[in-house]
């Protein structure tokens, strides 16, 4: 991994590199920038992806983070699965700091929680909401479950449609986390004591004539207004312009803010305006690479400013003064880097 130097522009700049497979970023004055490493699978267990070709699991997943001028893998060893190149990897997908050195962080899987038992045994934290107490650095097998999402999958499975818990987002709510889960299709509550609670499930929908297609919920993130905003990947075909982003508040059915976006997997609010991460702006199905952008949301709207287009395979974003800060490379081994985009 690689730290460079930010010259002035106003285009987008690398500031990071040589991430395995990252997704969500987080920034936090005082703790810098934190990203989920998806890692790069292993030598297996190899089992069928989501995609349908094999993925290995391995011990490569990781939380990093981007701090004066440096990368460091704070948490190593997390479970991760990968296609046998290490690409398009599935693991550690969110983190946020809480508490005194405290993080949590999600897990992925995108299969049935079922798999979990013909895994090794660094694989039951698949399909989990982790804590891990940084305080003194942190040691292998230091982890604590917070909540067994995939558990709850498999026995509630809210969604009606096979079991499948991939829990992608997760946002702190006093003593409460919410998590998105992308596989179940459902936006949960959890709480240390009394369980996981469902506070949405998300229908299947069909755009534009298409056949009907998951939800597919990605990122969870609090508005100005109070109120919780969740973006959708929407799944297979992955049509263009088919995703949304609903508000929701506990207790009430959400309702669409803005549609016409194509695969979002992260948002963010910065200076009272949304922004929303395209993964694909032709849609992950388009055969194409996967070549993104950064979006200015707005309200209601159904077309969008491109703040930073071009971009590849981007996924998460933070925010740092007048920068937003995003993942991309998303789906590669070593590959994968911060870019710092002005929003002017």
């Amino acid at each position: 991994m690689a730290e460079t130097a930010q010259p002035r522009s106003s285009a987008p700049v690398s500031v990071a590199s040589g991430l395995d497979n990252p997704r969500q970023i987080t920034f936090k004055k005082g703790v810098g920038f934190l990203i989920a490493e998806a890692g790069v699978g292993g030598k297996g267990p190899c089992m069928p992806g989501p995609e349908g070709s094999p993925v290995c699991f391995g011990k490569s997943g990781a939380i990093t983070r981007l701090r004066g001028g440096n990368l460091e893998r704070l948490v190593k060893k997390l479970p991760s699965l990968a296609d046998k190149d290490g690409a398009g990897a599935i693991g550690p997908s969110d983190v946020i700091p809480y508490g005194d050195h405290r993080i949590a962080f999600t897990v992925g899987l995108g299969a049935d929680p079922a798999v979990r038992e013909d895994l090794p045994k660094k694989g039951r934290w698949m399909a989990m909401l982790v804590a891990a107490n940084l305080r003194g650095g942190h040691q292998d097998g230091e982890l604590k479950e917070i909540a067994d999402l995939g558990g709850f999958e498999a026995r509630e499975n809210p969604h009606p449609t096979a079991p499948d818990s991939n829990p992608v987002s997760v946002l702190k709510k006093k003593k409460k986390f919410l998590v998105t889960d992308a596989g179940g299709n459902d936006w949960l509550k959890v709480h240390r004591d009394r369980g996981v609670k469902v506070l949405a499930v998300f229908p299947d929908r069909s755009y534009a004539g298409s056949d009907e297609f998951q939800a597919v919920p990605t990122s969870v993130v609090k508005g100005p207004d109070g109120a919780y905003y969740i973006s959708q990947l929407t799944g297979f075909p992955f049509v263009m312009n088919a995703a949304q982003i609903y508000r929701a508040v506990p207790g009430e059915a959400p309702t669409v803010y803005a549609s016409g976006l194509t695969n979002v997997t992260d948002l963010g609010w910065h200076n009272g305006t949304l922004y929303a991460v395209q993964i694909s702006d032709a849609g992950l199905a388009s055969g194409g690479p996967p070549i993104g952008s950064l979006r200015q949301v707005v309200p209601g709207g159904t077309t969008h400013p491109a703040v930073a287009a071009g971009l590849f395979a981007p996924y998460g974003v933070a925010f740092k003064g007048s920068n937003a800060y995003v993942t991309t490379c998303a789906v590669c081994p070593n590959k994968g880097e911060v870019m710092s985009v002005p929003l002017g």
